[in-house]
């Protein structure tokens, strides 16, 4: 039976390096009668290129990409299309990838175990201009908006940290004295709320300031 053109369906790019995953959310979407997948890529790099040649209406973001993350390659189209709509779909709901991913310019933030329904209800929320963010992630959001942002400093002594290093390793890592490294975990304890190293450690990976690779 020869498939009926869709009529001004809205259309939608994703952005995933699982092809599986790419095969089944595609499916998903044609199966919907106002839902079009008109372009998708694996690589983050890509991202660019791709919604440049194919200005999708919608474009479903994973985080975790190759090549460019899902949170640079928003930043990235949204600064060239600030129009742009994207919807991050990912595994991770950490407070801190809600968070960037919402900077970023993302108008929703959705787990990929979203019911297909949600998904396209979503879908379509955000081509109409709406963001989309649960009750739950909203709060999250909200929580972590709350708490200081971090220098690029620390955010490269809470790397180290999660390595394993010592204050002499780290500052011979970052050209920086011990007093330095240890003014700099005071600084970090009190922004973190937290009273040690491993604290720090935990809530830095719990929060998903950092991720373990």
């Amino acid at each position: 039976m020869k498939k009926l053109k869709k009529t001004n369906p809205i259309r939608v790019m994703l952005v995933d390096d699982h092809p599986a995953f790419r095969k089944g959310m595609a499916a998903l979407i044609e199966s919907e009668p106002d839902l079009s997948v008109v372009a998708e890529t694996g690589d983050g790099r890509d991202a660019l290129q791709v919604y440049r040649a194919k200005k999708p209406d919608v474009v479903l973001m994973d985080l975790r990409l190759p090549g460019l993350g899902g949170v640079e390659a928003t930043l990235a189209i949204r600064k060239e299309f600030p129009d742009a709509r994207v919807i991050v779909l990912t595994t991770f709901d950490t407070d801190e990838d809600i968070f960037r991913a919402i900077q970023s310019g993302a108008k929703s933030y959705l787990l990929k175990d979203t019911p297909d329904d949600e998904l396209a209800t979503a879908i379509r929320g955000v081509h109409a201009g709406k963001q989309i963010l649960s009750d739950k992630l909203s709060r999250r959001l909200a929580e972590r908006q709350q708490r200081p942002e971090l220098t690029q400093r620390e955010m490269d002594v809470l790397q180290m940290l999660i390595k394993g290093r010592s204050n002499r390793e780290i500052g011979t890592a970052l050209f920086l004295c011990e007093d330095t490294v240890k003014a700099h975990f005071k600084t970090l304890f009190a922004k973190l709320k937290v009273q040690d190293r491993t604290e720090a450690a935990i809530s830095a990976i719990r929060h998903g300031i950092v991720h373990l690779d």
